[in-house]
Parts: structure tokens; C-alpha cells; sequence
């Protein structure tokens, strides 16, 4: 006896709506109330829906990326990594930028309903409970990269040593006889930033340098925000003579900065950055950098998100991190002495 299978006109009846609104659903709309749209959902396991659809049959094999966004450096080595370490396992990877103008999360959830994905991997700066709350609702497995525990909820996280990372650019520019150390913090709600700022801190503390505000400044982790924050360290009345920026793209914009003011790097300037994208190697004098290996971290999620699917009871590490480390250009010297 062949088994039935429903249609679309018996999930809209199981749910009390009209075919319409279950084809909205399906095709990730967003005009459909959240308590509409589990409806829907419910009545397609119910009536068996995508069991007979072809394209939906077997998509066990299908992983998701949140990104923040899909055109940074930070970006594409996430990308390049999950990618790789998807096809590896003959996975499909789905990429999403939320920063993408048409992005709604109510939609990029539908979709991972409508797909049936098998997990995901989101990279995304910060976990708010809004995200933390949708994504535990969805019963798959979830890692997330780059985001420290506190922001994570219950979810795995992979991330690098952003403490050691911070203090081993902060001592390499004490180690070239630098004391006045300027530093472009990241956003301090996001916990790696922080940690980079305390790695600086206790750099300092070690060789017994004092912290001072008036040369740690706050930006974005954007060329704009290094910019801004490197224009506030150069215009203060000490300025530093060496900046660890916690980005490489906040290095870049300070950078520009410094041309605007005429101070030449490494020169006048020493500037240590972190991250070591393809960006720190393209920019004049080429950076001096922290290597966070952004590629190895998503490849590292993909496979606990893999492992948590072939053995939901499986109980790992909590929070995973990769070692950071120096790498060594041309943007930092040895300070002359008066």
C-alpha cells in the first residue's frame, strides 16, 4: 500500500489556514505572525508535506552559516573555512549575511525549517538573547564562532586566545622599547574585545608600566572605527609612540589616521594589529599582526556541529579556543632613543 503523503491544501486545513499562507511560509516570507508560521510548521510534520516533496526528500546533508557579514576579511577566511571543512564531509553550506539588507532572522529561520537543515554554524560578534532564544527553539545542532560564552547561552563556542593575543602585541611593543602604548579597543560589550584589553593591560602590569586611559580609546571592528578611535590616540596630548589596534581592519584605518597627520609608520609610529588577514599583508608598511586562525575556527565548528548531529548526546567542550600568535612584518620597530 503506498503511503499518503499531504498536500499543500492539507497543511493549510490542518492549520486553519489558507494555501497562500502555508506557500508564504515555505518560501520564508516575513508577513506571517510568528504563532501562524508554528502553526504551519506543526501541520507539515503532521500531514508528512515535505516527506513527498523531491527537492526537500534528503537534506541531511545541508549546514548553515550566519555570518555578520560575507565581503570582510574577517568574513571570507570564516567562509573559505566552513566551506572546506563542509565539502570535506560532502555537506552543502548555506551562507547568510544578517547584515544584508533584506535579512530578518523570523525569515532565515523559516528557511531553516523549510530546508530541514542538519546545524549550523553561526559567526556573528554577539549572541543577544533574542538570537540565543530562536536558535535553541530550533532543536538542531548549533556552534557558534568567535563569541564567548557569556553570549552563547547553552551552545558550543569556538573561539582563540584573545587574552594571550592581546598581551603577546602588547609585549612585543614593550620588547622594542616602547612605553607609551596606545590601544583601539573593540566594542566593549563584546567579550573577545575585552579580553584583548585585558591582555594589554596585563602586558603593561608586567613591566610595570601604568594603564592609562587617555591611551585606550574605543572603536568599531571596521577600518571606520580605527579611523576614528586612531584620530582621538593621535590628536591626545601624549601621544603614543606605538598602538596596538585589536583588528586589522581597525589598523587600517589608523593607518589613515596617520597619513592625514603626517606621521609615518613605523617611523613615527609603531602598529601592531590582530587577526592576520589577507588585508594585513596589502597594507604599506604590511602589518604586524596577531594570527587568529579565523579559518581553522569555522572549520572546527562545522565539525562539532557534524559530531552533535550523528550523536545529539554527545557532551563536549563547552568553549573551544585556538591559539593566537605573533606574526612579525614590517609595522613595528625598535623605538630610538632621544
Amino acid at each position: 500500500m503506498t503511503e499518503s503523503r499531504g498536500t499543500l491544501a492539507d497543511v493549510a486545513a490542518e492549520a486553519g489556514v489558507s494555501v497562500p499562507t502555508v506557500s508564504k511560509v515555505l518560501n520564508g516570507k516575513s508577513d506571517v505572525a510568528a504563532a501562524t508560521r508554528a502553526k504551519v510548521y506543526e501541520a507539515i510534520e503532521t500531514t508528512g508535506y515535505l516527506s513527498r516533496r523531491g527537492a526537500l526528500r534528503d537534506t541531511s546533508g545541508v549546514l548553515e552559516l550566519l555570518i555578520e557579514g560575507a565581503d570582510s576579511p574577517w568574513a571570507l577566511e570564516i567562509i573559505r573555512g566552513a566551506e572546506a571543512a563542509s565539502a570535506s564531509r560532502e555537506s552543502a553550506l548555506v551562507i547568510t549575511s544578517s547584515v544584508h539588507e533584506s535579512f530578518s532572522l523570523d525569515r532565515w529561520i523559516d528557511a531553516l525549517r523549510t530546508r530541514r537543515s542538519a546545524g549550523a554554524v553561526i559567526a556573528l560578534p554577539s549572541a543577544g538573547p533574542e538570537l540565543v532564544k530562536a536558535l535553541q527553539a530550533l532543536r538542531i545542532p548549533i556552534v557558534l564562532v568567535d563569541t564567548a560564552g557569556r553570549d552563547a547561552g547553552d551552545f558550543p563556542t569556538v573561539g582563540a586566545t584573545n587574552w594571550s593575543g592581546g598581551f603577546d602585541a602588547t609585549n612585543r611593543l614593550i620588547e622594542l622599547g616602547h612605553r607609551d602604548i596606545g590601544l583601539i579597543a573593540g566594542p566593549s560589550g563584546l567579550t573577545n574585545a575585552v579580553e584583548r584589553q585585558e591582555g594589554y593591560a596585563a602586558a603593561l602590569r608586567r613591566a610595570g608600566i601604568p594603564y592609562r586611559p587617555e591611551l585606550v580609546t574605543e572603536g568599531e571592528f571596521r577600518q571606520t572605527g580605527g579611523y576614528a578611535a586612531g584620530g582621538i590616540l593621535l590628536d591626545g596630548e601624549v601621544r603614543p609612540t606605538a598602538i596596538f589596534a585589536s583588528s586589522d581592519q581597525q589598523a587600517a584605518g589608523l593607518y589613515e589616521a596617520a597619513r592625514e597627520r603626517d606621521i609615518r609608520i613605523p617611523s613615527e609610529l609603531s602598529v601592531i594589529g590582530f587577526d592576520d588577514t589577507v588585508l594585513s599583508k596589502h597594507l604599506s608598511p604590511t602589518l604586524t599582526t596577531i594570527h587568529q586562525p579565523l579559518n581553522e575556527m569555522a572549520a572546527e565548528a562545522v565539525r562539532l556541529v557534524s559530531e552533535l548531529g550523528a550523536d545529539p548526546k554527545r557532551r563536549g567542550a563547552k568553549r573551544i579556543e585556538l591559539t593566537t600568535y605573533l606574526v612579525e612584518r614590517r609595522s613595528a620597530i625598535q623605538l630610538e632613543k632621544d
